[in-house]
């Protein structure tokens, strides 16, 4: 913890040793240096902000939230996913005027990085030349304002620097994005777009950084068919309690395992994220032998070897769902949560999830848990405990929301691998991906 702190505290040191001035952050707005451009620096960008757009989105007609976008393709506008998580339309303005839009439809969604793609048919939209180069430090960075008469605002800011926060790969600006200006786009001098502005808490600070343009042409380039925005919060139970199976392919082998229907939201919720490809390339960043494993942390995609990982989930939590006869056998799966002192509800995370590999516990050590816990177990799950192995402890305080099927060979090895003071392996286990099969 204390190199990640000192860490940031060089970070914002650099940053301020950079900037061309002291800035004063306003939540609302962006406020930076205000450039002075030439005439034809100006007229390029005033072609470009045709392309920038405020977003308002809305359930029915309830307005939710305020941010900006812009287009990447000739039918494509990208902006925040936190802007869309509860919301069916949207009405899109252009920045520097222009008729109102609407739209109501996307074509996939990163909630990592916090990114979605919109469909709009809209015509004569020109889409934003991408900057997609990974060598960033140095470059001047530009932000365009809202246009006011014949007037069109830019912002300048600089000492760019590359930087990973909480899974994320990020580039750090001098640029404020204020709350009203998050998913606007962020130019380098040549017009073209280095990526997404967003501003984040680091350490009790507000920075500001943009979603690097790699990030936004991957996403890009796996769009699907176009759905309503309402779906986003639609889960398809009767379709979900119909799956033949779901593959967790990890890099020492496939697990293959079944979802309980007897606790849907869980099963929905997993397999929302698994087909968003929320899962993809997370980290298996606790095993614990005798234990299991657990994965599923938001924050393990681009961790580097010493960051503290497993605290960030997709942004919600579960209702506990405690289900008789689903208990900590071997081979269950399992939802973690925070301790009860902090969590009097016992909600579990929204996305991390443990497979029990387990040992064998004695009819003692089963009494034990009972009058410690306050529970009881059946003469069948006692009779598994002794025979087949499992976690007992956590039974009645976790919810148990599926099993494996196969692979559970590779989860006991997965277990054993060598690890820090945390649990997290020396050697990093990649989660590559989550293949649900109807």
């Amino acid at each position: 913890m204390r190199n990640s702190i000192f860490y940031v505290l060089i970070v914002v040191l650099f940053t301020w040793a950079c900037s061309s001035k002291t800035q004063k952050h306003e939540e609302t707005s962006v406020k930076e240096t205000e450039t002075t451009a030439p005439k034809s620096e100006n007229d390029g960008f005033s072609a470009l902000a045709k392309s920038v757009f405020e977003i308002k989105t809305f359930d029915g007609d309830r307005i939710l939230e305020t941010g900006k976008g812009f287009m990447v393709t000739p039918s494509t506008i990208v902006a925040p996913f936190s802007l869309f998580e509860r919301a069916n339309r949207a009405t899109i303005s252009p920045l520097n005027g222009g008729a109102d839009f609407e739209v109501s439809e996307f074509y996939n969604y990163d909630r990592i990085n916090n990114l979605i793609l919109l469909k709009t048919d809209e015509p004569g939209l020109e889409p934003l030349k991408l900057y997609g180069v990974d060598k960033v430090e140095g470059l001047k960075t530009i932000v365009v304002g809202k246009k006011t008469g014949n007037r069109l605002p830019l912002y300048s800011g600089s000492c760019l620097q590359k930087k990973t926060l909480q899974g994320r790969r990020l580039f750090s600006i001098s640029n404020q994005i204020g709350k009203i200006s998050s998913g606007t786009p962020v130019f380098v001098s040549n017009g073209a777009v280095l990526g997404m502005g967003i501003s984040e808490e680091v350490m009790f600070e507000r920075q500001y950084f943009t979603v690097p343009a790699n990030e936004i042409l991957s996403l890009v380039n796996k769009r699907d068919e176009a759905r309503e925005l309402a779906n986003i919060q639609k889960a398809n139970s009767v379709r979900n309690a119909s799956i033949k199976q779901i593959v967790l392919e990890t890099d020492y082998g496939n697990i293959t395992i079944k979802l309980h229907n007897e606790t849907p939201a869980y099963r929905d919720n997993f397999i929302k994220l698994a087909e968003e490809g929320f899962y993809d390339s997370l980290l298996i960043h606790r095993v614990i032998s005798d234990f299991g494993i657990q994965t599923g942390a938001a924050d393990t995609r681009h961790a580097a070897s010493d960051d503290i990982v497993g605290w960030k989930g997709p942004g919600y939590t579960i209702p506990a769902n405690i289900v008789d006869g689903l208990y900590h056998k071997r081979g269950a799966i399992g939802s973690p949560r925070k301790p009860d002192d902090k969590n009097n509800q016992r909600r579990s995370d929204g996305s991390q999830f443990y497979i029990v590999t387990g040992r064998l516990y004695s009819d003692e050590e089963l009494d034990e848990f009972e009058e410690k816990n306050g529970i009881r177990f059946t003469a069948e799950q006692r009779e598994v405990y002794k025979t087949v192995g499992g976690s007992p402890h956590l039974d009645g305080a976790y919810t148990v929301f599926g099993e494996v099927v196969s692979g559970l060979e590779v989860a006991d090895r997965l277990s054993k691998f060598p690890v820090k003071g945390d649990f997290r392996p020396l050697t990093d286990i990649r989660l590559k991906r989550v293949r649900v099969e109807y």
